[in-house]
């Protein structure tokens, strides 16, 4: 019986890309997005409607799920999510609280739905998309850092809570890969009075441009898939470039002044 799989965020970017990938492989795949009328006729796995800050929308597309499958649910990818970019200083109060909705407590809401039919299976398998940005708080991305380091955090305790039940669970941490991100994103609204106005733009255009020259995300599903084939998987994955990745290694062995100048200088601070 082929595996059943439930992505969140499955219209665009890496979400879709391990959709297509995994349905490839013989994967019951089930991908949600908000308005699946756009999508549905357009791929060929199921689009599921799920509005991920929202706790009915999430009750009832996994209900939905399990009425499909008889029940079965092996693996679950907390892929949704959203980009937030800006000065902390000015960033609005409310939109830092929607990212936080739908970056970490809206994942962590969706865990909490299938881990009763997960422990009924006596197995399942949990994989949450964080980020490499998670390993140190980025300028202009603080809220993202934090969001996706707050979800690894939760990871790591409920890997632990839920071993005995036969669940894994883990962190996937991509770098920079191609992706429709900047259209989506969330904007700090900023005048040409802002003391941030030079800087700012100047690290918008780097973060754009190192997505433009990301990683093709085929190369993460193809990850995601190995690691649904790991009895014991680890607690984190990176799949980035090389400097990305060596950036959590300098952090941990550099004195925090020069590390912190490296990300200065990179940033034009």
């Amino acid at each position: 019986m082929s595996k059943v799989v439930f992505i969140t965020g499955a219209s665009s970017g890496l979400g879709l890309a391990t959709a297509l990938y995994l349905n490839e492989k013989g994967y019951k795949v089930f991908g949600t997005c908000r308005n699946p009328s756009q999508y549905e006729k357009k791929y060929p796995f199921t689009f599921l409607s799920l509005e991920i800050s929202d706790s009915k929308s999430i009750q009832s597309c996994i209900k939905h799920v399990l009425d499909q499958t008889g029940g079965r649910l092996d693996v679950l990818i907390n892929n949704a999510g959203v980009g937030i970019i800006g000065p902390m200083e000015e960033i609005e109060i409310n939109a830092l609280r929607q990212h936080f909705e739908i970056n970490c407590f809206g994942p962590l809401e969706i865990i909490q739905a299938v881990l009763p039919k997960m422990r009924e299976q006596g197995e399942g398998l949990i994989i949450n998309i964080t980020s490499i940005a998670s390993d140190f708080g980025l300028p202009f991305r603080g809220p993202y850092s934090a969001a996706k380091g707050a979800l690894e955090r939760m990871t790591e305790s409920l890997r632990m809570e839920t071993q005995s039940f036969g669940i894994r669970i883990c962190n996937l941490a991509p770098g920079d890969f191609i992706s429709n991100i900047a259209e989506r994103r969330y904007y700090a609204f900023l005048n040409k009075d802002s003391p941030y106005f030079k800087t700012y733009q100047f690290s918008l255009n780097q973060i754009n441009d190192d997505v433009d020259n990301g990683i093709d995300p085929k190369v993460i599903a193809q990850k995601i898939e190995s690691i649904i084939n790991i009895l014991n998987p680890e607690v984190r994955y990176k799949v980035a470039a090389p400097l990305q990745k060596l950036s959590g290694i300098l952090k941990s062995l550099l004195p925090s002044r020069i590390f912190e100048k490296l990300l200065m200088n990179r940033f034009k601070l």
